[in-house]
């Protein structure tokens, strides 16, 4: 479920902050529960021997992530939030709160559910994919929470067992729609974990998870996927990207990777402001068509009681509708809501297209490990202004801006504890 990567950006401001495992080993790539982390968890690629502040001496290593641990909190609880890399699920309520905007319902108690049980399918990955990598961990990693002894690896697999029990339980409790969702996904996070991470299916496997996590929102609040499944497909193409260009973060290698990912960045991005446009009152209409009361009309035509009328004409009860006539013929004129949600949605496409393209672009002209360290935390920060842009693509305004909201809180929180 979770790809690892080193030297993202989010790490250099921890390391400058003083702290030292998100200076060393790998990072985060793109996936989610379901990767769901593949977004933003674990996952196992190679440490990078030309990564930040990696030290020769294993002992060295620990000895100065020591004293980290006994800043603000207890060293105990502070391993724990590293093995579970908590500023990372704040890239995973917007899963789920995308699928419901997907489907147009509003959220309910049921969505609540389904965020729970992200969060504790997340965390599982979490803590299986450092205890399937802890031998090499104890290499590459020795500061991490089971190589240096701190979180014993009975523990982490323990934990990871509970809460994936957990968000299957909590699936089961938003209805079972929810629970054939969560099912898969599950069985996702443990098959990437133990073994296709180092598969050449790994990416797919992550972007698959994180796609079936966006589904998860939908299905639980209202127990139906069908409308969702656009999103999910554009989330999980960006995962795949993401995770795609991590595989190579440690040893550098070769420029199309970042180049396949900076195009399909801009391909996501056309396609999520584009489609904004069409999508009135979660009702998608033709174009050139008027849609009045559920009934597709006929280009440049309404139909009227069964009355067909003039060509370039919409009538309602006998009422002129007004048009705006083009070189693609009639189309209704929008409301203002309308307007602002398509503006909504142009600018948190800019801004997910913002965080990726200069870092893609110069991983692709110098793939050396830095840079292309730099374009994978770039891409897993990116997840969420993406998750708000599907959301506002769906008329869920003030749901995209929570989920925007929740990317400055993840990049505050990780300076504290690393997300890799």
């Amino acid at each position: 479920m979770h790809e690892r990567t080193c030297g993202c950006p989010d790490e250099t401001s921890a390391a400058a902050s003083g702290d030292t495992s998100a200076a060393t080993g790998r990072g985060a790539a793109a996936a989610a529960p379901g990767d769901t982390s593949a977004a933003t968890g674990g996952g196992a690629a190679a440490a990078a021997p030309g990564g930040t502040a990696v030290t020769a001496s294993p002992e060295g290593t620990a000895a100065a992530a020591a004293p980290r641990a006994h800043t603000g909190r207890s060293p105990r609880s502070r391993a724990w939030a590293e093995l579970l890399r908590l500023p990372a699920l704040f890239s995973v309520p917007g899963d789920a709160l995308t699928g419901t905007a997907a489907t147009g319902a509003p959220a309910n108690s049921r969505t609540l559910l389904a965020i729970a049980s992200s969060l504790c399918l997340y965390e599982a990955g979490m803590a299986l994919n450092d205890w399937a990598d802890r031998h090499i961990d104890a290499v590459e990693r020795p500061h991490r929470p089971l190589p240096s002894g701190r979180i014993r690896p009975a523990a982490a697999l323990t934990a990871a067992g509970a809460l994936t029990g957990a968000g299957l339980a909590l699936a089961a409790r938003a209805g079972r729609p929810a629970l054939a969702v969560a099912a898969p996904l599950a069985a996702t996070v443990w098959a990437y974990d133990l073994g296709l991470k180092h598969t050449p299916a790994g990416p797919l496997a992550m972007g698959t998870a994180r796609g079936l996590d966006l589904l998860l929102g939908a299905a639980a609040t209202t127990g139906s996927t069908r409308p969702a499944l656009p999103s999910a497909a554009l989330l999980g193409t960006h995962t795949l990207a993401v995770t795609t260009v991590s595989r190579q973060e440690a040893q550098g290698g070769s420029p199309l990777p970042p180049l396949a990912a900076l195009a399909t960045t801009a391909l996501l991005t056309r396609l999520v402001t584009r489609h904004s446009a069409g999508v009135t009152g979660g009702r998608r209409q033709g174009a050139g068509h008027g849609v009045t009361r559920g009934r597709r009309q006929g280009a440049g035509h309404g139909v009227t009681r069964g009355r067909r009328q003039g060509a370039g004409h919409g009538v309602t009860r006998g009422r002129r509708q007004a048009t705006v006539h083009g070189p693609a013929g009639p189309r209704a004129i929008r409301h203002p809501a309308q307007d602002s949600g398509a503006l909504l949605t142009t600018a948190l496409g800019a801004a997910y297209a913002a965080t990726t393209a200069r870092p893609y672009f110069h991983a692709t002209l110098n793939p050396s490990p830095p840079l292309t360290q730099r374009a994978v935390g770039s891409g897993i920060r990116a997840t969420i202004p993406l998750q708000a842009a599907l959301t506002a693509r769906s008329r869920g305004t003030a749901t995209a801006l929570l989920i925007a909201a929740l990317a400055p809180l993840g990049a505050r929180f990780a300076k504290k504890v690393s997300v890799t």
